[in-house]
């Protein structure tokens, strides 16, 4: 195929991408009730009307200053809507709804930023096209799957409720440790290959060898984690480290975000209902309560170089046998449901079913360069607050499930949508 054609093939797989995103976030959008839009259902994160306006003044941000066709036409908006929240110091946000704009008014932002740039995309031409549009369209994509767990703890009442996938169980998944040897774990992207998109973090490439280990074959399910909770795992406070026991108890938590004891019975919130607590799910906790766990079962969590060997050769182009839906799940399922997607060593479910914790601190890979246009995305966060996390949810888009992709969190953010396993 000529040069030229593939180039013109490559920006139309692009542009494609970005108004596939793009119905993705407006599907998250309209599962909001009108008069929800403007709630806050994380404490420390934005209200939803921020994200409505986010991710077109990204986008505009990022790409206008190299589209020198198309001129600024609301600045305000521009520094508004720029930047999320990622607290650190236990402050919250305190705005109102009326210090936001009118939701006409965001949705009339958002309508000229996306027909400004869809009419200069067709034909521009700019340095770094291909990581710039990428950055576009996994930025949109990672807010989606924010945006999917910040509604999961809107009142069921101001949502719409909508279908999902059906994954068939096959009986409850029976504990295992599967014995890794010693060997190499390759981590993050060579810069050298120019045909592969990778976030700043995710370069440069590197080996490293892991001494032998164990680890569950499974995530820790909820049946599992309700022995723990049961047994007076967050009364022991010789399991918890002291800024994850101030945490916990000054926050008054003593289970699993979304579990409520109902007489005898647990139940879980899903997306959009309150079900009997299904024991073969993955339970979905915080670094600090997933830390917790390994210390009562006499284990640790893995590090980043240990789940990444225990990851080796699982599949890199997930489909319905490796447990992704393409966005048609909300839910997690149970941890057992795709044998498919099994590891090489015979580990499960390591992609698509919830992000897991490691032990390793979010730091930069040796020859780490920041974005020159994003300095801040991963460089802000190298502060020894921050953990990494490995595999995706069912809300993470499939680009996002390649082996060198990692995520980051605080270890007392309870919403994302992460579990675990352990090792030793």
């Amino acid at each position: 195929m000529p040069v030229a054609t593939q180039a013109v093939d490559a920006r139309h797989t692009l542009l494609s991408r970005v108004a596939e995103a793009r119905r993705q976030t407006d599907k998250l959008f309209d599962l909001i009730r009108p008069d929800a839009l403007y709630d806050r259902p994380i404490p420390e994160r934005h209200r939803i009307v921020f994200y409505l306006g986010h991710l077109e003044a990204f986008d505009w941000n990022l790409l206008q200053p190299r589209l020198p066709e198309l001129k600024v036409f609301d600045s305000s908006l521009d520094r508004l809507f720029a930047f999320g929240i990622d607290p650190v110091d236990g402050g919250l946000p305190a705005d109102t709804p009326a210090d936001w704009p009118a939701e006409s008014q965001v949705r009339q932002y958002q309508q000229q930023i996306r027909g400004a740039l869809d009419q200069a995309l067709v034909d521009a031409s700019f340095p770094d096209w291909f990581t710039l549009m990428n950055v576009a369209i996994e930025h949109r994509l990672m807010h989606a799957e924010t945006l999917a767990y910040m509604l999961h703890q809107l009142p069921l009442d101001r949502k719409r409720k909508e279908p999902q996938v059906t994954v068939s169980r096959h009986g409850a998944p029976k504990p295992e440790t599967i014995d890794i040897p010693e060997g190499m774990a390759t981590l993050g992207l060579s810069s050298e290959d120019t045909t592969a998109f990778g976030w700043d973090n995710e370069y440069e490439a590197q080996e490293s060898l892991v001494p032998a280990f164990a680890i569950d074959r499974y995530k820790v399910t909820n049946g599992e984690f309700l022995k723990f909770v049961l047994a007076g795992g967050y009364r022991d406070r010789a399991l918890w480290t002291p800024a994850d026991w101030d945490w916990k108890s000054g926050q008054g938590i003593a289970h699993p975000l979304g579990w409520r004891l109902d007489g005898p019975e647990w139940r879980l919130r899903t997306m959009f209902e309150e079900i009997p607590l299904p024991l073969d799910w993955p339970v979905y906790v915080s670094h600090a309560e997933a830390r917790a766990y390994a210390a009562w079962a006499g284990k640790r969590l893995p590090t980043e170089a240990e789940w990444q060997r225990a990851a080796q050769r699982v599949s890199t182009s997930p489909g319905p046998r490796h447990g992704y839906f393409d966005l048609e799940r909300w839910d997690p399922f149970p941890v057992n449901a795709v044998p498919d997607s099994r590891s090489a060593f015979g580990v499960d479910g390591l992609l698509a079913n919830g992000w897991e914790w490691t032990s390793s601190q979010f730091e930069p890979f040796p020859g780490f360069k920041p974005f020159p246009f994003y300095e801040g995305y991963s460089a802000n966060f190298f502060d020894g607050l921050h953990y990494v996390m490995k595999g995706g949810s069912t809300r993470t888009e499939r680009s996002m499930l390649r082996p060198s992709f990692r995520n980051w969190f605080q270890p007392h953010y309870q919403y994302v949508y992460a579990g675990f396993r352990c090792a030793k």
